[in-house]
């Protein structure tokens, strides 16, 4: 039987909506994009002057504890699937910072901030992202059969 998706329009909408609250937030005060790997960059040395390491703390922090709170005020429980194998998830985020740093950003930066700014080349990235995340759906559902 294939794999079932949730369709949530109003939750998607709401959280959208407060993505781009808060990269426009992020780029008015501080002139940031709002990429989660240039964030989680700023917690590595050489720290910068002007705030980045307090902001990308603020940041990861913000991104890690979201989940436990929102369930904590919805008392609804969010179901997680994290895979038990370490080889994968070590090869997974390998991949994953590989192509942020070829992409010059992550998802976040380009699909969310970088399309908002016009930019051709968050346009390709991002092309390049979706087709990507669609063709390994596609692969894992009909292919493989998972």
């Amino acid at each position: 039987m294939p794999a079932v998706t949730e369709f949530t329009p109003i939750a998607s909408v709401i959280g959208g909506a407060l993505i781009g609250v808060a990269a426009v937030l992020l780029m008015l005060f501080s002139g940031r994009i709002a990429g989660v790997s240039g964030m989680a960059g700023r917690l590595l040395p050489p720290y910068h002057a002007g705030g980045g390491f307090a902001e990308g703390g603020a940041f990861v922090f913000g991104l890690i504890v979201a989940t436990p709170v929102y369930m904590l005020l919805s008392q609804e429980t969010v179901p997680q699937t994290v895979s038990g194998s370490v080889p994968l998830m070590v090869a997974a985020g390998l991949l994953v910072g590989f192509g942020s740093g070829l992409g010059g950003g992550c998802t976040s930066g380009h699909g969310v901030c970088g399309l908002s700014r016009l930019s051709l080349r968050s346009l390709a990235a991002t092309a390049t992202f979706m087709a990507t995340g669609a063709a390994s759906v596609f692969v894992m559902r009909h292919v493989i059969g998972g």
